[in-house]
């Protein structure tokens, strides 16, 4: 006689059914994939330096001060005109997606499209022709308004798709209009907004190659020295500092996304 197989529990309605689902924590490979690319990338560029036969030109711009200073400085513009375009921009996102400030959106969008819509050297050039000056202030109000326009319109997006229903029951639990913004729409919102700051990083990494232009310094510096010289190893060294930088600061930005974004998003 033969066995039946053991029979298999029928699913209904009521039954919970188990999915499995990726662990919150980060995988090894999204938190060390960069590092070592970025690691593999940068020893391969100084193997190939070092291998060549650098002439006097080469030596002088190529030393380790000079290449600190200059990423240095790049950074600073970086990080500076990043973190003024958060204070700025967010805020106003937040404001222009409350009912009474709508009738502003297309004023601000149109002149955040202005700003991103200039080429980033004539912005540039603009604000220099504004302040009468070169330096790092007015590299640092340039890369402002050229990189405010994405976290302005991610932190609008992101608050825009927020579930109206989630809100109008956050107010029946009797949460104040600002506890449901930092309770309720923020937290929601908070991976699209992460998301217009990594576009923004990059955009900054990326302008700021023009600050040399404009009497900042950092990583432009080296690229256009070695366009001007015509040094092929020169400028190989500052397009990988660039192109690396950028990636850099792409994959923090996401690793922040992952760190700070709420259980379950």
């Amino acid at each position: 006689m033969s066995q039946s197989a053991p029979a298999t529990p029928a699913l209904d309605s009521a039954t919970p059914v188990r999915v499995s689902r990726r662990s919150d924590g980060l995988s090894i490979v999204s938190l060390l994939g960069m590092p070592i690319f970025l690691a593999i990338i940068g020893g391969a560029t100084y193997w190939w330096i070092h291998s060549q036969e650098l002439d006097s030109i080469e030596r002088r711009v190529l030393t380790k001060d000079e290449l600190v200073e200059r990423t240095v400085q790049h950074l600073q513009l970086t990080v500076v005109s990043t973190i003024i375009v958060l204070v700025i921009a967010v805020p106003l996102g937040i404001m222009l997606t409350r009912r009474w400030a709508r009738h502003a959106v297309p004023v601000v969008l149109g002149i955040g499209n202005i700003g991103q819509g200039v080429p980033s050297i004539g912005l540039l050039a603009v604000i220099y022709a504004l302040f009468g000056t070169l330096g790092f202030k007015p590299v640092v109000v340039g890369l402002v308004a050229y990189s405010a326009l994405p976290i302005l319109r991610n932190t609008m997006v992101g608050l825009q798709q927020v579930d109206r229903t989630l809100i109008k029951a956050s107010r029946g639990m009797g949460m104040s209009p600002f506890q449901v913004l930092t309770r309720v729409e923020l937290p929601l919102a908070f991976p699209v907004m992460i998301a217009g700051l990594r576009i923004a990083l990059i955009l900054n990494v990326g302008t700021a190659a023009l600050a040399v232009f404009f009497g900042a310094g950092g990583l432009g510096y080296i690229i256009f020295n070695g366009i001007g010289l015509n040094r092929t190893t020169i400028l190989v060294t500052g397009v990988v500092l660039v192109s690396g930088l950028a990636l850099l600061v792409d994959y923090l930005g996401g690793l922040l996304g992952i760190l700070l974004s709420p259980r379950g998003l």
